[in-house]
């Protein structure tokens, strides 16, 4: 994949009706500071395209980004932070819930989970219920440049483990500073767009 051109297009808060996109739609969730931000930069080639909130949790919308007019990726708010109260945390559910359920070209969706620690009782929590919505989810293990190198295969395991994955789970290790990572996730969108369209059997 080659990144030409990337576009904040749209912008959804907790009442805002989401767009039907034309494009296939690939969706980043994760827990606040794990890195997606800075995964989505890293994939789009740009520096600070999708920024971080000053106060982690507090972004509370969906964010758009077109890339190539091709497709979408749609970053969700971040969970799990201590300090949003209980309030926050259902809208953001609401809103994840919403779209999860109501986007008609979401093909794929990326969990982000930190490699260095065991997955959070919070991640477990939003691999099942990815898993519920129906997608298999594709899990980025970010932060790899934070741990040596001997020990990247025994880190995966742990996450593996610790979230129960499905079997023939990918899991891509990945690191913001050296981009470690990134060319397996272009090759999986490659793989996304170059299926063929179901046939219309009308």
């Amino acid at each position: 994949m080659v990144i030409k051109n990337v576009n904040l297009e749209t912008v959804c808060g907790i009442t805002s009706r989401l767009p039907e996109n034309a494009h296939m739609e690939f969706a980043f969730a994760g827990k606040s500071n794990v890195g997606k931000s800075s995964l989505i930069n890293g994939l789009m080639n740009r520096k600070a395209l999708a920024r971080t909130s000053a106060q982690p949790g507090k972004t509370q919308t969906i964010n758009y980004y077109n890339i190539n007019d091709q497709l979408y990726f749609v970053d969700l708010p971040g969970y799990g932070y201590a300090k949003v109260n209980k309030e926050e945390k259902e809208k953001w559910g609401k809103m994840v819930e919403n779209y999860l359920h109501t986007s008609k070209q979401l093909k794929a969706v990326f969990l982000l989970v930190d490699i260095r620690h065991e997955p959070s009782g919070n991640d477990k929590m939003m691999y099942n219920w990815i898993l519920d919505q129906g997608f298999a989810p594709i899990i980025i293990a970010t932060k790899l440049d934070k741990i040596n190198r001997s020990q990247v295969q025994k880190h995966v395991k742990m996450i593996r483990e610790g979230l129960q994955v499905v079997k023939n789970t990918t899991v891509i290790p990945y690191s913001a500073q050296t981009k470690q990572g990134r060319e397996e996730i272009y090759q999986l969108l490659d793989y996304y767009l170059e299926e063929p369209e179901p046939a219309d059997l009308a």
